[in-house]
C-alpha cells in the first residue's frame, strides 16, 4: 500500500477519531483483499513519519485485528469453496450425461480445492487384472499418463487392499508398499514427492483410486483427506450411475422388441428420472432428510421414513452398509446412510415387499443424497461450534477489547453478553486406556458442551485437557444448581462421568472480558476442590469449596504447610530453572502413570522418569504412599492457587 493511500485514508476520517482513524487503512487492505505484507505498511509509514507512540500502539491494534478478520474470512471462503463444490459436483452427478466430464470436474476441483500440483484417478480393470489412469489433471508426463500397474503395487494398491486412505510424505522413501520400477519411473518423471490417495468404493468393492499429490514434501491435514474421500464418493457414484444408465440403455434396447414390456418399463424409468431431478433440486435448495423421504416416498408411492441408527433393524441395517445395497426386511426394506465407513442412518420403506431393481436403485440413491446432506449439516455445525469456541477463547484470554465488536459477534451466535452468566470448568473422571481413547473421550465431551451452549444460547470451548462453558443465569437459578444440571446432562451425552466445577455469576461481560478469565480460574478451582473430595461426576460453584476453601479460610499458616509439603521442589525449580512442579502436577493428574504423563507434557518417558526420581530424592522415598501423595497433591494446589493470586 502506497504512502498517498494511506495518508489518503487517515484524511478522510476526522483529526480527533481514535480507533476508527487507525482502522482506516486496514479496511481499505480489506476491501481490496491484499496480501499478508501488506499490513505491515501502515505501520512502518507512522513511524517513518514520526508518529507518537500512542499512535504507534493504536495502530498495531488495529493491524492485528484486521489480521484476525482476513484470516476467519479466508477460512469461511475456503470452507464454502469446499461445500460448493461438493453441491456442484453433486449436481452435474444428478445431471450425469458424459461420465468423462464429471469424473473431470471432479478431478479439476479436488486438485483446486487442495492446492496440490497434480489429481489424478485411476480404476481397475478387472479383465486385465490390473489398475489404468483414467482422468488426470496438472500432469506433464506422458509415461506417468498412461501408467499400468498391477493390483497391489505402489501406493495406490496399498489403498485398494485396505480399502483406507493412505498418505505419504515421501514416496520414494515410504516402504509401506512395494515399489517397481515401472511405477516409480512413472513417478520420478512427474517429479511427485507427496501423494494421498483415497478409495472409490461401490459397495465393499475398491473400483479405483482418487489422488492428490505434490512435488514438494508436504503433510496433508485430516480436513484434506476427508474432503478428497467426498470427492471418491462423487467420482464413484458418477461410475456407478454411468452403469446404471448403460444397464438401463440396454434394458430399453431389450424392452422396445415387446410393446408391453415398453409400457411396464417406461413408469419405471420416469419415476426414476423424477426422483433424481427431485433430489437434484432439494439439494441445490438446502433440503433436509425429510425432504428427501418425502420425494422418494411420493416416486415409489410408499412410505419411506429416516430411521437413527439406533432404531433401525441392526442386522439387516449391517447387511446394507456392507453390501452398498437396499435389503429387504419383512415388508419393508433398509438402505443404510453412511459415509466414509461411518453409519448415519438408514431410509425405510414401509410395507412394499415388491420392489423392481430401479426403485431399488431410487432407494439407494436417495440414501446416498441423505448422507451427503448430513454431512453437509454436520459440517456447518462444526463451523458455528468453532466460532463460538473462538469467540470463548477471546474472552477468557482477553484479546478483543471492544466491548460493541464482542456484542456484535456475540449476537450472531444467538447470544447476549449483557445477559448474567456462570462460566463452567468440566472435565470427564474416567482414565483412558490410551492416548487414542483419551482424545476420543474429549472430543465427545466437547461436542456435548458445544451442543448444550447452541441450545442455551451460550458459548463452549475445549481448554486445559477439558472443557469451559459460558451460559446464562436464568433469574431465580443458581450457579450451583446450573453446574449440577451441566455435570448430569454431558455426563448422560458423553456415557461417562463429568466433574463441573462453576463460578459466582458474572455480568456486564462485554465491557470487562477480564472477568471471564477471572471466572473461569475460579471455575477450576472448584473443579479442583471436588476432584480432591472425590466427588466425580457432580458439580458445585465457587461457594461449595467443600474443606478445601476451609483451608483458604482464616488466619491458615497455608505458605509454612506448602514449604513444609514441597518446599524443596519449589526452591530447586526457582535455583535451576527446572519443571518438577509442572511434572508433579501432571504426574498425579494422570493417575500417577508416567506413560500418560509424558503425553500430558509431550516430552520422553525417559524425561518423566528422571524429574520423578529427582522428587523422590528431595521429598523422600515415601513421597508416593497415599497419605504423603494427598498432602503433596494438596499442597500443589495450594502453592498454584497463591502463585496465580499474586499474578
Amino acid at each position: 500500500m502506497s504512502r498517498d493511500h494511506v495518508q489518503s485514508a487517515e484524511r478522510s476520517v476526522p483529526a480527533g477519531a481514535s480507533s476508527g482513524s487507525a482502522e482506516a487503512p486496514f479496511l481499505e487492505l480489506l476491501a481490496r483483499g491484499a496480501s499478508p505484507d501488506a499490513y505491515e505498511q501502515p505501520v512502518l509509514l507512522a513511524r517513518a513519519e514520526g508518529r507518537p507512540a500512542e499512535r504507534i500502539v493504536v495502530l498495531e491494534q488495529a493491524k492485528l485485528l484486521a489480521l484476525r478478520v482476513r484470516s476467519e474470512l479466508e477460512g469461511r471462503r475456503r470452507r464454502e469453496a469446499e461445500l460448493s463444490a461438493l453441491f456442484e459436483t453433486a449436481h452435474d452427478l444428478a445431471g450425469l450425461r458424459d461420465l468423462d466430464a464429471v469424473l473431470q470436474a471432479i478431478v479439476q476441483r479436488a486438485r483446486s480445492l487442495l492446492g496440490t500440483d497434480v489429481a489424478y484417478l485411476s480404476l481397475n480393470d478387472p479383465a486385465r487384472g490390473d489398475t489404468y489412469m483414467r482422468v488426470t489433471e496438472g500432469s506433464v508426463a506422458a509415461r506417468f499418463q498412461q501408467l499400468r500397474l498391477g493390483m497391489g503395487e505402489g501406493l495406490g494398491g496399498l489403498v485398494a487392499q485396505t480399502a483406507r486412505p493412505y498418505v505419504t510424505d515421501d514416496y520414494f522413501k515410504d516402504d509401506r508398499f512395494q515399489h517397481t520400477l515401472t511405477i516409480d519411473a512413472g513417478v520420478r518423471d512427474e517429479g511427485l514427492v507427496a501423494i494421498l490417495g483415497v478409495p472409490l468404493m461401490l459397495g465393499h468393492h475398491v473400483i479405483g483410486v482418487l489422488f492428490a499429490a505434490d512435488r514438494r514434501a508436504r503433510v496433508f491435514e485430516r480436513e484434506q483427506i476427508a474432503l478428497l474421500g467426498s470427492f471418491a464418493a462423487l467420482a464413484a457414484a458418477a461410475i456407478d450411475t454411468a452403469n446404471l444408465l448403460t444397464e438401463t440403455r440396454s434394458a430399453l434396447a431389450d424392452l422396445e422388441r415387446a410393446n408391453e414390456i415398453i409400457r411396464d418399463r417406461s413408469g419405471v424409468i420416469e419415476r426414476a428420472s423424477d426422483v433424481h431431478d427431485r433430489l437434484a433440486e432439494l439439494v441445490l435448495r438446502g433440503g433436509g432428510v425429510h425432504d428427501v423421504a418425502a420425494a422418494v416416498s411420493e416416486v415409489l408411492d410408499g412410505t419411506v421414513e429416516f430411521a437413527d441408527a439406533t432404531t433401525a433393524p441392526p442386522r439387516a441395517l449391517e447387511v446394507s452398509r456392507v453390501e452398498g445395497h437396499a435389503v429387504r426386511h419383512a415388508d419393508d426394506w433398509i438402505a443404510a446412510v453412511a459415509a466414509g465407513g461411518e453409519l448415519l442412518g438408514a431410509l425405510v420403506l414401509r410395507g412394499h415387499p415388491g420392489l423392481d431393481p430401479v426403485d431399488q436403485r431410487t432407494l439407494e440413491r436417495a440414501a446416498m443424497v441423505t448422507s451427503l446432506l448430513l454431512l453437509a449439516r454436520r459440517s456447518a455445525a462444526e463451523a458455528e461450534q468453532r466460532v463460538r469456541g473462538e469467540l470463548l477463547d477471546d474472552l477468557l484470554d482477553a484479546r478483543d477489547r471492544d466491548p460493541r465488536l464482542l456484542r456484535e459477534r456475540a449476537s450472531r451466535l444467538d447470544a447476549d453478553l449483557d445477559a448474567t452468566h456462570v462460566v463452567l470448568a468440566a472435565r470427564l473422571d474416567a482414565a483412558p486406556a490410551d492416548a487414542d481413547q483419551e482424545a476420543a473421550a474429549r472430543r465427545r465431551l466437547w461436542s456435548a458442551a458445544s451442543h448444550l451452549a447452541a441450545t442455551r444460547h451460550g458459548l463452549a470451548a475445549a481448554r486445559d485437557g477439558g472443557t469451559v462453558l459460558l451460559l446464562p443465569l436464568e433469574a431465580g437459578d443458581t450457579a450451583t444448581r446450573l453446574a449440577r444440571r451441566t455435570a448430569r446432562h454431558l455426563g448422560t451425552a458423553v456415557h461417562e462421568a463429568v466433574t463441573v466445577g462453576a463460578s459466582a455469576p458474572v455480568e456486564d461481560l462485554a465491557a470487562h472480558p477480564d472477568a471471564v478469565a477471572a471466572a473461569y480460574d475460579e471455575g477450576r478451582r472448584c473443579l479442583d476442590a471436588l476432584r480432591l473430595l472425590g466427588r466425580s461426576g457432580d458439580g458445585s460453584a465457587a461457594e461449595d469449596f467443600g474443606f478445601l476453601g476451609l483451608l483458604l479460610a482464616g488466619d491458615r499458616d497455608i505458605a509454612g504447610f506448602v514449604g513444609r509439603t514441597i518446599g524443596q521442589v519449589v526452591t530447586y525449580d526457582e535455583r535451576r530453572g527446572t519443571d518438577l512442579l509442572r511434572t508433579l502436577d501432571a504426574y498425579f493428574a494422570c493417575g500417577m502413570s508416567p506413560a500418560r504423563t509424558k503425553d500430558e507434557l509431550h516430552v520422553h518417558v525417559n524425561t518423566v522418569a528422571q524429574r520423578l526420581e529427582r522428587v523422590g530424592r528431595l521429598l523422600g522415598d515415601d513421597w508416593q504412599s497415599p497419605a504423603r501423595a494427598l498432602e503433596i497433591q494438596l499442597a500443589l494446589r495450594l502453592h498454584r492457587l497463591s502463585t496465580q493470586a499474586q499474578r
